[in-house]
């Protein structure tokens, strides 16, 4: 644990580069996931039919192939991307349609009276999943969003790989300086991980409480 403390600067310039993984490709997933899950309850057949090869692909793909098709194979057509951008881009696209699927279930657990309701009352779809349905699904899908930003955290590990210096990279650079204290330097770092995951899992068991009682 001693060169843990003795490269903190650099162990700790590592933990912001996890965060940072961890909210852009957060943002990212969560703005494409929306739009398939759109998609996934479109009552158009083609728009649904898109977004389910969309997700059934990409989410049975493994994430190391995403990342290697966006940071290896993008950057032979020019497309002036570095390897931080690439792991955004390839986090974003890999969890996009967990979300999409978190928030489609979502819509489903709405009953189907309350959008007849907002037909009945002359509002349209877009209107109707904007100002009726969205709000009461996102009650429910809170807590498993929340999972899937847990499961983006340990994710954004695949970067090492790839030329992003986060918290495994770093902790592979300091076990081989420091081969006599591996163990105790993988122990530290996984506190880092353990500080986001574990108020992320209590948020999330606080919501679904919350949401139980208004059931």
């Amino acid at each position: 644990m001693q060169a843990l403390f003795e490269n903190i600067d650099q162990v700790w310039a590592a933990f912001l580069n996890t965060l940072l993984l961890l909210a852009v490709g957060g943002v990212g997933a969560s703005l494409i996931g929306t739009f398939v899950a759109l998609l996934r309850i479109s009552p158009i057949p083609a728009l649904r039919m898109i977004a389910t090869v969309y997700t059934e692909l990409v989410r049975n793909t493994p994430l190391t192939l995403v990342f290697f098709l966006v940071i290896v194979v993008l950057p032979v057509l020019n497309l002036g991307l570095d390897s931080m951008a690439g792991a955004f881009l390839a986090l974003s696209i890999y969890t996009s349609p967990f979300i999409a699927e978190a928030l489609r279930s979502g819509v489903n657990g709405v009953p189907m009276g309350q959008a007849e309701a907002a037909r009945s009352l002359g509002l349209n779809f877009n209107q109707t999943i904007r100002h009726v349905i969205f709000p009461q699904a996102m009650r429910m899908v809170v807590p498993p969003l929340i999972n899937v930003f847990i499961a983006l955290t340990k994710n954004t590990s695949v970067a090492s790989g790839f030329y992003v210096v986060e918290l495994v990279a770093q902790s592979k650079i300091l076990a081989n300086a420091n081969g006599d204290q591996v163990v105790p330097m993988l122990f530290g770092i996984a506190l880092f991980y353990l500080i986001i995951t574990v108020p992320l899992g209590l948020i999330a068991a606080r919501i679904e409480r919350k949401v139980a009682v208004l059931r």
